[in-house]
């Protein structure tokens, strides 16, 4: 239907995540539609973005360099250490301004289903950062889904063996603000109940 470069862009376009045949068909046109200067731009931080950003060496984040900002951040508490599962998720957890330690990013969860195993993870590497440093508490903050739960009991089971006296906290769960008990489900109403606290 299209000339080989347009169908081309339409297809590298329809592998991003959420952008389906008609919103990468959108996106392709809107490009050709643009100035050259501002296709170019996109083009330039695209290749830019690949070039210059890699994993921080201590977390994992997202990092310009050998250190993310949060690492190189003397004003961060290194002895408080945020697990996660992707660096999104770092983003998630700094938008709240509720959380002052540092991170360490797994780079997924754990799911034999899936092929992922612990060593394609980077648990061994959390491991390390608490025998070598002084870790007051970890905090789990992988995703309430089943595959992030197994992940957070796993790394759960292995802190108990390294340390036990670090902390080993999960996110609280519960129900989110502005919702209808009617509306929530069982396991979710379980859970706000088992995490409640004094008002």
């Amino acid at each position: 239907m299209y000339a080989p470069p347009v169908q081309r862009l339409i297809t590298e376009l329809s592998r991003l995540p959420g952008v389906g045949g008609r919103t990468a068909q959108r996106l392709a046109f809107h490009l050709l539609r643009a100035s050259d200067e501002e296709a170019l731009a996109l083009a330039r931080a695209i290749s830019e973005v690949k070039e210059r950003i890699g994993l921080c060496e201590t977390c994992f984040n997202l990092a310009d360099g050998s250190s993310c900002r949060i690492c190189a951040d003397e004003r961060r508490d290194p002895e408080v250490i945020c697990v996660v599962e992707e660096p999104s998720d770092v983003i998630s957890i700094e938008r709240t301004h509720e959380f002052r330690g540092r991170y360490h990013v797994l780079g997924g969860a754990l799911s034999p289903i899936d092929g992922i195993d612990p060593e394609d993870l980077k648990i061994a590497e959390l491991y390390e950062r608490v025998r070598s440093g002084p870790v007051r508490e970890v905090v789990i903050a992988t995703n309430p889904t089943t595959t992030g739960e197994a992940t957070a009991l796993h790394i759960a089971a292995g802190m108990r063996e390294i340390d036990p006296n670090v902390a080993v906290t999960r996110l609280a769960s519960g129900l989110p603000v502005g919702a209808d008990l009617e509306y929530a489900d069982e396991l979710t109403l379980g859970r706000a109940l088992v995490g409640r606290r004094a008002v």
